[in-house]
Order: structure tokens, then sequence, then C-alpha cells
């Protein structure tokens, strides 16, 4: 008797891939979902197999890269690169990055020049075309570069604990063909996710992405963005680059499937885009860059280009150090992300973690509040917990000290030249 392999998410019987680059899988199993008439998996998957062969200018929003990276690159990876932003200008030298959907590579080996030498890039991907094309060059852009930082690994973007290399290998020795044997595989899987994970827990400086978020099922968004959230280390950034609409997509959009692995469908609400990162636990959100005229309209909607910017790291205990900071204005109050408000020109009162989120120089609000430091300082590990329902203002004696009473005169001041003018 024959035995009839049973089908795999994401690969076939033989272990062989059929992935997409929003980490989608050809299992129509998964049938439609979320009011739409069709697989948006296979949709998406299809698109971008074709978008690794032959060029798809429709897949593509116009963007203006920084030309001096551009040069030592592959013609053929400027071509089959889709994308509708660059995430790559917000990241710096020495910084660990992590690319979803990394296609072509384009993103990647821009990265590559930026993060220099002691950077690291890792681009992720679901469709086997698209990754054989970044690989293709991987040694050339090596040689180029005077140094090799890149790698790329096959996997799902909600998914980044699984390397499905990993996981290919394995099934490639042991065909599925029972329930049994599957749970033998998933148990695999799960082994691979916490033994072995394609991208590990705080390993990250950056995560970033162009145009590749919109395309994951709806159903699987939330776990996307914790995801990213979880591969951050603590401060580090996520900067995005996808499709926004102003409004709900229309039935008629969604059952649309070359809208929807045109990048229309599947695109986030404006407002919603947002919502997603601060309740995946993300701080500091901002919108780098939104396109003040529409990519595309489609039934009176309007479809753009935003890049957005979130924190990672305000989790953790409160602890009491005498800290406060003081708002520079230009507004009157600001509510911070923990729902404190911030009144300009007042000593409010904040907790070590927050002192150093609110006046970090490279942090989401550089520049926007002054650090106002205790004389004497509380040492951590004589800290209290921080009374989250005392009064918001910190008064000068408890940064001073109860007992301060120190008196300087101008004349004790260097504002005095030696012959008494001064020189304010």
């Amino acid at each position: 008797m024959t035995q009839t392999p049973i089908k795999i998410e994401g690969l076939n019987s033989n272990g062989a891939s059929n992935g997409a680059s929003n980490g989608a899988s050809n299992d129509t199993s998964n049938g439609a979902s979320n009011g739409t008439t069709y697989n948006v998996e296979s949709a998406v998957l299809e698109r971008y197999q074709a978008g690794a062969r032959q060029v798809e200018p429709s897949l593509c929003c116009p963007v203006e890269y920084d030309g001096k990276y551009l040069e030592i690159l592959p013609s053929e990876i400027l071509q089959k690169d889709y994308g509708c932003g660059d995430p790559s200008r917000y990241v710096n030298a020495g910084d660990t990055v992590l690319d979803l959907g990394s296609g072509s590579g384009k993103i990647c080996y821009i990265l590559a020049q930026k993060v220099g030498a002691k950077g690291r890039v890792i681009g992720i991907d679901f469709n086997d075309e698209m990754l054989g094309l970044a690989r293709k060059y991987k040694g050339e852009m090596a040689a180029k570069l005077g140094y090799d930082n890149v790698r790329f690994v096959k996997g799902k973007i909600q998914d980044l604990a699984l390397d499905l290399d990993r996981a290919q290998e394995w099934l490639r020795d042991r065909p599925v063909t029972s329930i049994e044997q599957l749970a033998g595989f998933e148990a695999e899987c799960d082994r691979l996710r916490q033994e072995e994970p394609a991208i590990a827990d705080n390993s990250v400086d950056v995560v970033v992405s162009n145009c590749v978020l919109n395309l994951v099922r709806p159903q699987d968004k939330t776990e996307l963005f914790a995801e990213i959230y979880r591969v951050l280390k603590r401060g580090g950034r996520a900067v995005i680059s996808d499709i926004v609409c102003d409004e709900d997509a229309t039935p008629a959009i969604l059952n649309d499937s070359e809208l929807w692995s045109g990048c229309i469908a599947g695109a986030f609400r404006e407002d919603m885009f947002l919502k997603m990162f601060e309740e995946a636990g993300f701080y500091g959100i901002e919108i780098l860059s939104r396109e003040s005229e529409p990519w595309q309209v489609v039934d009176g909607i309007e479809f753009r280009s935003v890049t957005l910017q979130a924190f990672k790291g305000k989790d953790g205990p409160c602890w009491e150090r005498n800290q406060a900071v003081i708002y520079k204005g230009p507004w009157k109050k600001v509510l911070g992300d923990d729902g404190h408000a911030y009144e300009r020109g007042q000593r409010i009162a904040v907790c070590e973690k927050t002192f150093n989120i609110l006046t970090n120089p490279n942090g989401a609000y550089a520049g926007e509040f002054l650090p106002v430091e205790p004389y004497e300082e509380i040492p951590l590990e004589e800290a209290k917990p921080f009374d989250c329902s005392r009064t918001a203002l910190r008064h000068p004696k408890e940064t001073k000290g109860l007992d301060y009473r120190v008196t300087v005169t101008n004349e004790d001041s260097s504002c005095y030249s030696p012959d008494g003018d001064s020189c304010c």
C-alpha cells in the first residue's frame, strides 16, 4: 500500500520549499481568510516567484536611494528589487541589522556598506528564488567590500526563530506520511526554535523592512510584531517602510488577489500601523517619512508609502533615584507612551528607566528633555521602587538634598575678570 505524504506548510513532502518573501506558504488548506475568496499566501508566492525570474515594474514604488551605495551593486539585484522606501538610511556604523523579506538582497548590500566591517547584516526570506538571487552575489559583494558581513536565512518573518533550511534538511531524510511522523517533525521544529534559533532573542540592533509587512496574512500579523520585538536588543529599533491606506479596504479590494500581492489589499490603515507597534510594546513610535501624494488610489482609497521608527525597552522595574526631567517645549504639555504628562519647563519626577529613555542622546526623544540629576547619587542597589502615584513635580530639594544650604555669590564665580569688570 502506497502512503500519501502529508503536506507540511511551506514545504513539499520531499522538503522542497515553496516560499514567498512575506513568509507565506502554498498550503491551500489555509483557504481564504478575512473575507477573501482566494488563498492570500499562494497569491503572494506566485507573484514574487515571478518577480525573481523577470522584472515586475508594478511591484515598485518610486524610491530615491543614495547613489553612492548603489554603485557596486549588480544590475540584476537593482532591477529585481521591489520596495516602497529606504529604511537603510536610518542605520549606523557597527549595527547588527535584520532585514525582513530581504528579497533580491538590495537593502542588505546597502546596509553592508553602512554598518561596515564591525557591523552585521542578516536577510531573511521565504522565497527560494529570491534567496538564490541574493546569495548568488554574496561572494562578489564581499570581494568588493573587502569584508563579509552579510548572511541570508530562510524563514518566515512571523516565525523568526525557525531556520527553515535546517527544518528542510531534517525533513528530507524523514518523509512525513503519518500523524505520528508529523508530530515528530513539529517537535524538531520546536527544538530548533529553542536550541538553534535562526534569529535569537535580544540579538539585533535594528530591524528593517521594505514593503513586506503588508504581505503577511492578517491572522499572522500580531505574531509578526511580537517577533520583531523579541529579536531586538533593549534600546533597539524597528525602522519599517510599508504601504498604508487612509481608509479600510473595501471587499472588492480584499477579494482581488492581484491587489493583495501588489501591496494594496494587505496594506495597514495608517493609524492602525502605529497602533500595532504600540500594542506590541514599542515606544517612541514616530513617522519618519510619509509620501504626500498617494502611490495608488483604488475605489477612492489612497495608498501611500510611510517609514516608521519604533523603540524597544520601556518594560522592566522602576527605581527611585531622585531624578527629574524638564520638557523643553515648544508644546505646552506632551503625553508619554506610559500615560505620564510632561509640562513645559516643569521638573517632572521620573524613575531611572524613564530618565534614561527620555535623556538618551541617541534615543527616541533626543533633545526634547533636559536631565536633572540629584546632587547625591543613589546607588542602584539602594534604590527603592518608584511610586508612580506620587505628585508629578519633583521639588528642587529632592535633587539638591534637604540639607543643601550652599551660598554662591557673584564675586565667587568666574563671571568676574581680575580687574573687577563683569564679563556678563
